[in-house]
């Protein structure tokens, strides 16, 4: 039976006292906040949930993920730390991993600390039975050993990212190939996002950005129906819609159009201008995919500017933050990559870099709209910590990175989850009349939320005025 109206009592909004929250939810999936006041009446509600005077907000926002990559993560088999720390570490991960329909093993979240660069040879040593691909934590490199080179047909592989020894031969590497990848693993198309909904859903995400660039039609329609048919729960707003494609859904949105400016190699001004304007003459506005301080800088010189995102911003120095400000240029960024990685960050780049690593609080004050993100598979992807990372920004290890006035408040780092996916770091949603029936409960009051935002947990969530 569809849910007309919920209702959400004994909720700890911020105010003095605990109030009810009334939502209406329409035939369509839409759903709006009806009246928040105390003891409202809930004999007509289909559902009610009791907030037991925790803490009740609007649901949360991840403004960049990958959900294709997510769910194929999650049966993966983990080839970097924790998990696995040194080359013994992995070639008994390798071992012991299940192969997949096609007998393939795939492993993810490799870092050279673990057994120093991959290639061909090096996996051949470690796992040589089975065809093996271990994708880099950055998600830019996948490693294939000589079975699956074979199994890939790579000799034949007219693709750039194809790296080649200097007779010709394929080393193993593939750089940003997952196109490639893709078209020759045998398999029965994108994985299903029915779990990675769920589990999304369990951490009070609302609403999705994913950060896949160049759809093809299959994955585009999969996404649609997954969405359409609530087997993904949430709202999803698209960077990787090719352009002058159209989708209709009301619950899938086209976004700004995804162009990654990679480090290795790096596309020449000529090239990155072209893709700007084609994007912004298409009508489309750009999310350019910018690490390096080099990224940022080609792709501010080739037009990025109002209505665009930069996605990451791992390398911002100050006058640049002042630049983006002045040009109206929105960052969504993802601090929960200093709280799991920060250590690399810090060990492994120049100190003078360390102030302009992953900045928000900074980026705010200069006018730039900041938001938060997970960039899951690749980063962690609770909001909760992620927020908490932007509050602290400590590494594993305790170490701080940035400037103390770098870190972020508690509510400023929930206004930038909770800001809608078509208006990142826009005005965040609040619990108000006329507002989105999007909502979470939280496991204790607001003010214990506020003050430690990793301990808290989500109890409910509500997609459209609707228990998910």
């Amino acid at each position: 039976m569809p849910i007309r109206s919920c209702v959400v009592v004994n909720a700890d909004t911020g105010g003095p006292t605990p109030v009810d929250i009334r939502i209406a939810c329409g035939p369509g999936g839409d759903s709006l906040i009806t009246a928040v006041a105390p003891r409202l009446a809930t004999g007509s509600a289909d559902v009610v949930v009791d907030a037991d005077r925790c803490a009740v907000m609007p649901g949360f926002v991840d403004h960049h993920a990958h959900l294709f990559a997510t769910a194929a993560a999650d049966s993966s088999t983990p080839c970097g730390p924790p998990a696995v720390r040194d080359r013994a570490d992995l070639a008994a991960a390798l071992a012991r991993a299940p192969s997949d329909p096609a007998g393939w093993v795939r492993g993810t979240g490799y870092i050279e600390t673990v057994a120093g660069d991959l290639d061909a040879d090096v996996l051949d040593g470690l796992h040589a039975d089975r065809p093996v691909r271990i994708q880099h934590r950055s998600g830019a490199l996948w490693t294939v050993n000589a079975a699956a080179i074979r199994a890939l047909r790579l000799d034949t592989a007219d693709h750039p990212g194809v790296e080649r020894d200097p007779l010709g031969r394929p080393t193993g590497r593939l750089w940003r190939a997952d196109d490639l990848v893709r078209s020759r693993l045998p398999g029965a198309g994108p994985p299903a996002l029915d779990a990675v909904g769920a589990r999304l859903a369990g951490l009070g995400i609302v609403e999705i950005t994913d950060a896949t660039p160049d759809l093809d039609d299959r994955s585009l329609t999969a996404l649609i129906t997954a969405a359409d048919e609530r087997r993904l729960p949430q709202r999803l707003h698209l960077l990787g819609v090719p352009l002058g494609k159209q989708v209709a859904s009301s619950r899938v949105t086209t976004g700004p159009y995804k162009i990654v400016v990679a480090d290795a190699p790096m596309p020449s001004l000529t090239e990155l201008t072209a893709a700007v304007t084609a994007a912004h003459e298409a009508g489309r506005a750009v999310a350019v995919h910018c690490v390096s301080r080099a990224a940022l800088a080609l792709s501010l010189a080739a037009g990025v500017g109002r209505g665009d995102r930069v996605e990451h911003a791992g390398v911002v120095d100050a006058s640049t933050a002042r630049h983006l400000g002045e040009l109206g240029v929105t960052v969504v960024t993802q601090p929960g990559f200093l709280a799991d990685r920060g250590d690399d960050f810090l060990d492994g780049s120049d100190p003078g870099d360390h102030d302009d690593l992953y900045r928000c609080a900074s980026l705010t004050r200069v006018g730039v709209p900041v938001a938060l993100s997970s960039d899951t598979p690749y980063g962690p992807v609770d909001p909760l910590a992620v927020i908490d990372a932007a509050v602290h920004r400590r590494t594993r290890l305790g170490r701080r990175v940035g400037r103390p006035d770098e870190r972020c408040t508690a509510a400023q780092a929930f206004a930038a989850y909770q800001s809608g996916a078509a208006t990142p770091g826009g005005p965040e949603r609040r619990i108000a009349v006329a507002e989105c029936g999007d909502v979470v409960v939280l496991d204790r009051p607001g003010r214990e939320v506020l003050a430690d935002p990793g301990a808290a947990r989500v109890v409910h969530t509500l997609i459209e005025g609707r228990p998910v």
